[in-house]
């Protein structure tokens, strides 16, 4: 404004000043088109390299005053049913993604000062296989897999024919339960188990094996299948199961109280206990996973469940797929997908979840897909009345008592 404030009689001194502010600001206007265009390169450059993250949909808008009746609800069940019988972990109840009860007991260690929090991460125990059994449907999504490859494909020598991805997956396969014949095969109890050691003794000592039965023919809920889809996954991945999980799942979503117990956190986990307040130490099979050994909380667990309330991580149809029931040859409304537990109603409702327990730590993991509802209780006292958690799907359908079976 100053340059266009001189008088004409300068009007030759204006022009030059002027022409050269101009060579200045092209300077400059060059000079911060390659800051902006370097800036961008390098932003482009850090974004790809920064960990990926689930955007996941906004919660549904509910009525406060429904969150408060349901709220009140719940608490009246928790202080009767829960907390009365010695309760120590942690619980979420929540409806489109809105936490509509949440509340922790306890301590970490028994008669410890570790008070139990929101980022107190416990044992989920064999709600864990809901997170392998994705994973493979995942892989299966993006064509790295098909879910009627037989197993042997992936790892030759395995000779169990018929057992397939699939009945693995919905416990079809016949194969026996690792968990008694490591036992069986006189395994040293002080010597960890892994993984791999489960399929050799498949591989190498199938003749010593027992009960063994013909793939697809019953439903036989078995640790085994979801210990090989693990090691299908690595196999797949080429990554190591708890990084591959870590990658893919966990810090996607900010499930950061969530891992995979490896042998370097010996030591380092909280551990579980009786009924009692006896204290469970750790078996020769407490390095296996896919089956269990995935550590997480409420809050996570709910964060899982909103990442597959979306179609973000799988589609509709993939979704489908696990929700099927598979084992039909006995009546009855409980039947198993693809990694969860269902009650299959003749209208066609379903109500899918998943229980827990190892050692001393038990685990409830229940989704009402239709209601858009979660139910979440963990403990690492063993609790039965964890198992009654079933009870408050009544908040959210007209459905009476279906029963607190354990596992």
């Amino acid at each position: 404004m100053t340059l266009f404030s001189k008088t004409a009689s300068n009007s030759k001194m204006l022009f030059l000043l002027i022409l050269n502010q101009k060579n200045k600001i092209c300077c400059l206007f060059f000079f911060i088109t390659l800051l902006v265009f370097t800036s961008c390169k390098s932003k482009k450059k850090d974004t790809n390299n920064e960990p990926f993250a689930y955007q996941l949909p906004a919660n549904q808008s509910i009525n406060k005053g429904l969150i408060d009746t349901l709220n009140f609800i719940t608490n009246s069940w928790y202080d009767h049913f829960l907390k009365r019988s010695g309760f120590n972990g942690g619980i979420i109840i929540a409806k489109g993604g809105n936490i509509i009860y949440e509340n922790y007991n306890g301590t970490a260690h028994l008669n410890g000062n570790d008070t139990i929090n929101a980022n107190t991460s416990l044992h989920i125990a064999s709600v864990s296989k809901t997170l392998t059994a994705m994973t493979i449907l995942k892989l299966y999504q993006d064509h790295k897999l098909n879910l009627d490859d037989e197993y042997d494909k992936y790892f030759p020598g395995f000779d169990y024919p018929g057992v397939t991805i699939r009945t693995l997956l919905n416990h079809r396969s016949g194969l026996p339960n690792y968990t008694y014949f490591i036992d069986e095969l006189k395994f040293d109890r002080h010597t960890p188990v892994t993984n791999q050691d489960i399929l050799d003794c498949l591989i190498k000592r199938k003749s010593e094996l027992k009960n063994i039965s013909t793939a697809d023919r019953h439903f036989s809920y078995c640790n085994t299948n979801y210990a090989l889809l693990a090691l299908l996954i690595e196999k797949i991945t080429k990554t190591p199961y708890p990084i591959y999980l870590k990658k893919t799942i966990f810090d996607p979503l900010g499930m950061k109280n969530t891992f995979v117990f490896t042998k370097e956190l010996d030591g380092k986990v909280n551990t579980s206990y009786d009924w009692t307040g006896m204290e469970i130490g750790q078996s020769n099979l407490d390095l296996v996973f896919g089956d269990k050994n995935i550590y997480s909380t409420p809050q996570d667990l709910l964060k899982w469940d909103r990442l597959l309330s979306s179609d973000l991580f799988l589609s509709k149809e993939t979704k489908e797929e696990a929700f099927n029931p598979y084992s039909n040859e006995k009546s009855g409304i409980r039947n198993y997908g693809l990694g969860w537990r269902m009650y299959n109603f003749p209208n066609g409702y379903k109500i899918i979840y998943h229980n827990g327990w190892w050692h001393g730590s038990n685990a409830v993991f229940i989704r009402l897909i239709k209601e858009d509802a979660t139910i979440i209780v963990i403990g690492n006292k063993f609790n039965k009345s964890i198992y009654k958690a079933k009870e408050l799907i009544g908040l959210f359908s007209n459905l009476n008592s279906i029963g607190n079976e354990e596992e």
